[in-house]
């Protein structure tokens, strides 16, 4: 199973402790995790569950290039952080 780990920057906004889940796709492994933490979900996902703006997710050490469907593989060893996108100049 992958393991899914959000900052402590996403966590001090949502209660989101690092967990594992099944997927072959990003989309696949955080619809499991989010099945027990919706709150994250609503952080995390917009409205069309597509990643938010200020949020950004890699994989293995490599951001993902779909964020409309988080289409990206995942392998069982994989490790997707979750992270809350920093802006500014």
């Amino acid at each position: 199973m992958a393991r899914v780990v959000f900052t402590p920057n996403v966590q001090r906004h949502v209660a989101c402790p690092e967990s594992e889940a099944p997927g072959g796709t990003v989309r696949e492994v955080l619809d499991n995790v989010f099945a027990e933490n919706p709150q994250a979900r609503g952080y995390v996902l917009d409205d069309q569950a597509g990643l938010r703006k200020h949020m950004t997710i890699f994989v293995d050490g490599k951001m993902i290039r779909d964020r409309a469907h988080l289409a990206d593989a995942v392998s069982e060893t994989s490790t997707i952080y979750v992270f809350q996108a920093l802006s500014g100049g």
